[in-house]
């Protein structure tokens, strides 16, 4: 069975074929569906990508005890918060997380494209992409998937987030997708995992300093970013229209 599911996750480019996988795993609890995928589908072909931000130790957490060694990448913009890089370096003390990597943009492209650091302001999807998606891609070269922390109750653009995704060529899993905010807040005080100090003083979602803002009562978690402007994600999740696989949950 888990050499047929190895097989299975090789052919990623073969729709078809996660779906299957995701109609016959759907309903695995996140940590089943976690260690499925690091484990058996795609053993040492697979990252978890991310931004160590409010609602990121719940996942974190999980994967480090399946494999401390996972890859963990991180984009540092370069304009993220102070406490965002502290709560990052606790996480990992505190996880024994040993393969956590940083990655960043490219040096040229911030001198010839944005040299006063002030892009987000005139295009911030131009931003978010030599910031956040061109390093990305280049950190995921290699890789088979890639695990995402999204869920449906963050915003009103991820209700129908699936389980799978094939995205540019790989498998992308989100296994907390279907959990609720009052589920997650109970997995963090369960296992006593410490909150981003910046949720407290009220930004459920937080991104980089220029383009994240204090969330009102009864807005949702994303309202923040990108207040005012007609941008709601910041690229890495809805390049060329990722194709869901399977159930939603």
């Amino acid at each position: 069975m888990a050499d047929q599911d190895q097989d299975a996750g090789a052919r990623l480019g073969d729709a078809a074929t996660i779906a299957r996988l995701a109609d016959r795993i759907w309903a695995l609890d996140a940590n089943r569906l976690l260690r499925f995928a690091i484990e058996d589908l795609f053993p040492g072909r697979i990252a978890l990508v991310s931004s160590f931000g409010a609602d990121s130790a719940a996942l974190l957490h999980m994967a480090a005890q399946i494999d401390r060694a996972l890859p963990v990448l991180f984009i540092d913009t370069g304009v993220l918060f102070p406490e965002t890089l502290r709560y990052r370096d606790a996480l990992v003390e505190r996880l024994g997380l040993t393969d956590v990597r940083s990655i960043g943009p490219d040096p040229e492209a911030l001198r010839s494209e944005d040299p006063e650091t002030f892009l987000w302001s005139s295009d911030p999807d131009h931003c978010c992409h030599i910031r956040k998606v061109a390093p990305l891609e280049r950190a995921l070269e290699g890789f088979e998937a890639w695990i995402s922390g999204r869920k449906r109750f963050q915003a009103a653009t991820r209700a129908a987030l699936p389980l799978f995704e094939v995205d540019e060529g790989r498998v992308k899993i989100n296994p907390l997708a279907d959990w609720s905010s009052t589920r997650l807040s109970d997995y963090l005080d369960l296992h006593g995992l410490p909150r981003h100090e910046l949720v407290a003083q009220g930004y459920p979602s937080i991104g980089c300093v220029p383009c994240t803002s204090k969330v009102r009562p009864g807005e949702d978690s994303r309202a923040g970013r990108w207040r005012g402007k007609a941008k709601t994600e910041c690229g890495l999740h809805v390049r060329p229209p990722a194709e869901t696989v399977g159930r939603t949950g």
